[in-house]
């Protein structure tokens, strides 16, 4: 059987300061890009998130941020294995989360939502159930 891998890419403005931002929520070791226009945030060699600048290579869909608002029909929803640690990472990051630690209805587990510099909604989600 052949793996099958999805590449998200999120149109931002500066993919150095989005790439430190993912890797601090993330608890994952800092890295530079490998371009100012693009770099991917990786764990374990796998691609978790692709970050792409606005406006560069012609994407339609990454032409620029004033064609559609950032995010809109987007949730970048991330499960993690330490919350309460990445949820104090989470606190250094922004000045108030979008949602508090609280417990998901549906699946049981503790979750919170914060947005990243671009304005992109950001759930965590711990792995198990509360």
């Amino acid at each position: 059987m052949a793996m099958k891998h999805l590449w998200t890419i999120v149109g931002v403005t500066d993919v150095s300061r989005s790439i430190v931002w993912y890797q601090s929520l993330l608890g994952l070791t800092p890295t530079q890009p490998a371009h100012d226009y693009f770099g991917t945030i990786e764990m374990d060699g796998t691609v978790l998130l692709c970050l792409h600048r606005w406006g560069d290579h012609d994407h339609p869909s990454l032409a620029s941020p004033e064609r559609a608002e950032p995010g809109n029909g987007l949730l970048l929803f991330f499960r993690v294995d330490d919350f309460d640690h990445a949820l104090a990472r989470a606190r250094t990051l922004v000045n108030e989360l979008e949602e508090e630690p609280h417990v998901n209805a549906n699946t049981g587990t503790k979750e919170f939502a914060l947005r990243d510099p671009d304005g992109y909604y950001v759930m965590v989600s711990a792995l198990s159930a509360a």
